[in-house]
């Protein structure tokens, strides 16, 4: 029996890729019939964020003309970063395992990180309380009941100290999710580093400072968005003169998303912000090169694990080509899209939490496959509580084990090359950018912003969403489809009720025990410096080391700059 014939048929497979004439065939001879005797269970399949699915992808959906290998792709390390912007990915060291955590007091914040070191965690992220998170100090009457309970409360230098009392800064990195009052919480991570006897040259981390995607999604902001970009491009600026290993911006989409946006506009929303930092940036007078570096980004793993693959491959391809061919940056670091992940705390369903433990290594699995830098990954409880102590050790063993025991560390870049992977990536792509033609025509992000633009894309996403679990569409497990009426038996966290009082007295002893005269000079100055164009980080930080409080520096600027009053939109 001769193979030639076979053996030349393989070959042209593998040259040419299967004919066209041959999906249509299968579609027709093979699905049609099958279809007929077993019925898909929908009508139409979709991704999250609405592309639709075939049942089967091949080289006719990657045409030469439509992807081109070196142009679109390339190798790992290279322009333009499709496939990872570090040569060897995984097999070099592993992503950071950064769990985000804060609660109660400094104290007992400082308590949960020693613990997260002692379990393997390889760098700190501070989630900070409410009041912390929009200037207010814990014992303004507006703080009453938030104290500490979603996040640490930080009001001085003091606060910080005790948060990173025995932890060494220039050994441990730390990502601080703070964004009105970015640069305050900057200067008490530099002026208590500096009382450990750490330079702010050895320091590393990402301060948040994202402060348009709090217009657009989450809420927590202060003043109104030209003033609080002024602050954002002094972190930038300062950062790049004397902070060289601060990753200045941590552009996030996760928060978009969470308030409900899909895959496309989570990607294309941050972007968008992005390029506008860029723009604010070069517009004060610096060059691309000095700060592009040390931006990095924050993205969500939601559930539609190829998709949110895709997502994290066309985010590196769309900011690579964007800043090298639009504004011009010629240092290849400038060109990196660097990201932190965290999975989806939407997705997380109160009832049977278990559930959520699987729902999570899913979604941190795509943040691997998708090359991230660092990951979060959720506890099982966090849709009922502040993870407890089991909860956030299982989440992160959850990283160790893929890490470790999956072997999808091995090699760079699996699912490169997969037809439904590439297609869908394409498909992302041209979805951000007819949303950064819309965006372009309402003026840019501001003038969007203060239209309403966003906010009413995420909102009609959000109420689709919702409607398609309603009506069963959309199967959430143990929710509508599955559910149980088992009563909850996992161990929940408490914040202690004695923590707010505590916090409070301690704040009263640092005003007493400062010296008022020389802190109110530093405030005066600080207002002085608010009413001209200097960059502000460096009375702020003046202020901080005088031990103001976050509350009197932040009035300094509501004084100067006024408060944001969102506009209601329909």
């Amino acid at each position: 029996m001769s193979f030639d014939p076979f053996i030349r048929r393989l070959s042209d497979f593998l040259e040419l890729g299967m004919p066209s004439s041959d999906k249509k065939q299968w579609q027709k001879e093979t699905l049609e019939p099958a279809v007929k005797k077993f019925p898909e269970r929908r009508e139409k399949f979709q991704t999250d964020s609405g592309l639709d699915i075939d049942p089967l992808y091949t080289p006719d959906d990657l045409p030469p003309e439509d992807l081109d290998y070196n142009k679109d792709l390339g190798y790992p390390g290279e322009f333009p970063y499709t496939r990872g912007v570090q040569p060897n990915t995984y097999r070099g060291r592993v992503w950071t395992m950064r769990q985000y955590s804060g609660y109660g007091t400094a104290a007992d914040t400082n308590q949960r990180y020693r613990y997260l070191l002692d379990q393997g965690q390889t760098g700190l992220s501070v989630a900070f309380d409410l009041p912390t998170q929009i200037g207010y100090d814990s014992d303004h009457r507006l703080a009453n009941g938030e104290v500490g309970k979603v996040g640490v409360p930080i009001c001085s230098l003091a606060d910080m100290e005790t948060l990173f009392d025995g932890i060494p800064m220039d050994k441990v990195s730390t990502s601080m999710t703070i964004n009105a009052t970015a640069s305050i919480m900057l200067c008490f991570y530099i002026a208590a580093a500096k009382k450990q006897g750490v330079s702010q040259e050895q320091i590393s981390g990402t301060v948040q400072n994202d402060i348009l995607k709090e217009y657009i999604a989450r809420g927590t902001y202060a003043y109104p968005p030209r003033p609080s970009m002024r602050l954002v491009v002094d972190v930038f600026k300062y950062c790049a003169e004397n902070v060289p290993k601060w990753n200045t911006i941590s552009i996030s989409g996760y928060h978009i998303r969470e308030a409900g946006a899909t895959a496309a506009q989570e990607l294309a929303f941050t972007l968008a912000d992005g390029f506008a930092y860029v723009e604010a940036a070069c517009e004060r007078g610096l060059d691309v090169d000095s700060f592009a570096p040390r931006l990095s980004f924050f993205f969500n793993a939601h559930s539609d694990f190829f998709e949110e693959i895709a997502k994290f491959r066309a985010a590196r391809r769309i900011w690579a080509r964007v800043m090298r061919e639009k504004y011009g940056a010629k240092n290849p670091r400038s060109w990196w899209m660097r990201f932190h992940t965290q999975t989806a705390g939407c997705s997380l369903s109160a009832q049977q939490p278990e559930n959520n433990v699987v729902r999570t290594a899913i979604e941190a699995l795509a943040a691997v496959l998708g090359g991230t830098q660092s990951l979060h990954t959720n506890s099982m409880d966090e849709a009922l509580a502040l993870p407890s102590e089991k909860a956030v050790t299982i989440a992160l063993r959850t990283q160790q084990i893929i890490a470790h025991e999956s072997g999808v560390t091995n090699t760079v870049d699996p699912l490169a090359g997969s037809y439904f992977v590439e297609a869908l990536t394409d498909r992302l792509e041209a979805e951000v950018h007819e949303y950064f033609r819309k965006i372009e025509a309402l003026g840019g992000v501001i003038p969007a912003i203060e239209v309403g633009f966003f906010q009413r894309e995420i909102a009609e996403a959000a109420f689709r969403y919702q409607q398609e679990i309603d009506s069963g569409r959309r199967v959430i497990v143990g929710v509508n489809r599955y559910a149980a009426k088992d009563p909850l038996t996992i161990p929940l966290l408490e914040i202690d009720a004695e923590g707010e009082r505590r916090q409070i007295e301690r704040l009263r002893r640092v005003r007493a025990e400062r010296d008022d005269g020389a802190m109110q000079r530093t405030l005066a100055r600080l207002r002085d410096a608010a009413r001209g164009d200097g960059n502000l980080m460096y009375p702020i930080l003046e202020a901080v080391k005088a031990y103001a409080t976050l509350g009197e520096i932040c009035d300094v600027f509501r004084e100067v700059f006024g408060e944001y009053q969102e506009s209601v939109f329909f």
